[in-house]
């Protein structure tokens, strides 16, 4: 057996992960056609919930995670609801339940929003994360594991060579 056969994900390894995330149901994103997508496991740099599930895995396994809102994208805020009046929408602006919105404060940072609710004069959007308070599933599957070099580790993200 080769060490590539032998290898499980653990920290600070390179992994390369295809994946299908299933939320109510329905595939919202999928590295299919894109090809698999490539982080340091134990950097946070995937769902906590995905990157617990993965260490251990060989490559060619694959599994079902299911992962709580908690160690997702957490519980849907309810703080994060705002009413604005409906004047200070520009007219391009479709208002529907469900638009994404980006918008800006005065200091330039930008929020992403979806309208959740219209009123009569006025818009309600929501500012938490669209799949905050979602139970996610992955279907995952390893498909190359490596060791982080020394400078990605520094880096703290994959380098392509």
């Amino acid at each position: 057996m080769s060490e590539q056969e032998k290898r499980t994900v653990s920290a600070n390894d390179v992994v390369s992960l295809e994946y299908t995330l299933t939320v109510d149901g329905q595939v919202i994103d999928s590295s299919e056609g894109h090809g698999p997508i490539e982080y340091i496991q134990g950097q946070g740099q995937i769902i906590l919930g995905l990157e617990k599930a993965t260490y251990g895995m060989a490559v060619g396994e694959s599994k079902e995670v299911v992962v709580p809102p908690a160690e997702a994208y957490g519980e849907a805020d309810p703080n994060a609801f705002v009413e604005v009046p409906k004047s200070e929408f520009p007219p391009e602006i479709p208002l529907e339940v469900g638009t994404p919105l980006q918008l800006r404060d005065n200091q330039g940072q930008i929020f992403d929003a979806t309208i959740a609710e219209i009123k009569e004069d006025s818009v309600v959007l929501n500012f938490n994360h669209p799949l905050a308070g979602k139970t996610l599933t992955f279907q995952v599957k390893v498909v190359g594991i490596r060791s982080a070099t020394p400078e990605e580790l520094e880096h703290g993200h994959v380098h392509h060579h």
